[in-house]
């Protein structure tokens, strides 16, 4: 699955510069993750890093966008170019 950035969001900034593949972005008022980008971290970390660092824990599974660590490892290797 993709991740999903709630409306307790603080803004706090510190998210977005931990994606590896840039999918979290400033949105109108909370930032947002783009889930054609999101590999929850797989290929990259242990664990998601957006979900490590936010202090309001605000940041779960986003249920439309249901995949498996097999796809999320396909997508990973398509964004990275390391097929």
């Amino acid at each position: 699955m993709a991740l999903l950035i709630t409306d307790e969001c603080i803004n706090c900034d510190v998210c977005e510069p931990e994606c590896p593949n840039d999918a979290i972005s400033p949105g109108d008022e909370i930032y947002e993750i783009d889930p054609n980008l999101c590999t929850e971290c797989v290929g990259h970390y242990e664990t998601s890093q957006c979900v490590e660092v936010c202090p309001v824990d605000c940041i779960p599974l986003d249920p439309n966008h249901s995949e498996t660590k097999e796809e999320l490892l396909e997508k990973y290797k398509i964004l990275t170019g390391n097929k």
